[in-house]
């Protein structure tokens, strides 16, 4: 399948600091890669590498088939980005942000008016288009930087944590936003910390840490490396917790971990569904009355804490080399 976003040995130092340790990619045209690590892993070191804000110290790579080097304008043109903070004017209106960055690409006057108004019809907007940006929540704000990315209509999408910040229902309206510029064509690279979002968003998913890709696969083949299936159940009575932890030590792969407050007992299995019946039916023949019972599958922060022994929002002292170097600093004001 031909690829969008293609890198081979990456590298950038800060200082003393490896930001970015070899790290090769390669993103399918129409596909959503999902790329996670803790802060200061590197992800939005890479993000930069690959949308010409960063020069690599090493390696080589091509978005949309031109050179983040050789051709850097090819792939400005090809690239919309959406970075971690929305790169909107607070003092113009949503109509105007969207008509000044189709200008800035040499639109007509005609044809930005036209797509501003494409645009915010499509992110519903269109309500609010008169009224000035710094009026908007941070849902509408998020939404009308990305309408932006999308004046020229980019053939590949580069959005670092585009959901930070936002509520629940936000999170849900962009995430239906993303997938449908992906039906239509369009290959995201996507970094989060939200590993739901990457379960929900992303055909592949890479995990970077200290600058190194240290996993990648789709989150099914992630989740099944690690194993870990798991048993949950509720007893109606707190007095119960005891016979059932009984039951389930019974059939546990280890230490069954007790939730006194919830009543919840959780233990590692093997066996799926069939090792589900027996628990069922052991609870039963115990007379054990339960309100809910599962088997869980591992999550994505399963896998994450696995792979990196910490959790996706864990700080380490990497954030400050990665996010406060000078040069870093107009990613939201260079590129749209």
């Amino acid at each position: 399948m031909p690829v969008a976003i293609h890198a081979e040995g990456l590298v950038k130092h800060f200082g003393d600091v490896r930001a970015v340790d070899g790290v090769g990619l390669d993103v399918p045209r129409g596909s959503v890669l999902g790329l996670l690590g803790p802060n200061g892993a590197g992800k939005t070191t890479i993000v930069r590498m690959l949308t010409t804000l960063l020069r690599p110290d090493a390696g080589r790579a091509e978005v949309a088939g031109f050179d983040v080097l050789k051709d850097p304008d090819g792939v400005r043109r090809s690239i919309g980005l959406s970075g971690q903070f929305a790169a909107v004017d607070d003092y113009l209106t949503g109509r105007e942000n969207l008509q000044m960055v189709g200008q800035l690409y040499q639109l007509s006057a005609r044809d930005a008016k036209a797509r501003a108004k494409e645009l915010l019809e499509r992110f519903d907007l269109a309500k609010a288009a008169d009224r000035t940006a710094k009026t908007y929540s941070g849902g509408m704000r998020r939404r009308l930087d990305l309408a932006a990315t999308l004046v020229i209509r980019p053939p590949v999408m580069v959005m670092d944590e585009p959901t930070t910040g936002l509520d629940p229902r936000n999170r849900l309206a962009l995430w239906g936003v993303i997938q449908d510029l992906v039906k239509s064509g369009t290959t995201l690279l996507l970094t989060t910390q939200y590993l739901e979002e990457a379960d929900h968003l992303a055909h592949e998913i890479c995990v970077i840490d200290h600058g190194r890709v240290i996993a990648r696969g789709t989150s099914d083949h992630l989740k099944s490396q690690i194993g870990r299936e798991r048993v949950e159940v509720v007893v109606h009575r707190r007095d119960d917790i005891a016979g059932a932890r009984e039951v389930l030590t019974a059939r546990a792969r280890g230490e069954v971990t007790i939730d006194d407050h919830m009543r919840r007992l959780t233990v590692p299995v093997t066996g799926g569904a069939r090792l589900l019946a027996d628990v069922i039916r052991d609870l039963d023949e115990r007379g054990i009355e339960i309100d809910d019972i599962g088997l869980r599958r591992p999550t994505l922060d399963d896998v994450f804490i696995s792979l990196t022994g910490r959790a996706a929002e864990a700080d380490e002292p990497g954030d400050a080399a990665e996010n406060d170097q000078t040069e870093d600093q107009p990613v939201k004001e260079t590129v749209k």
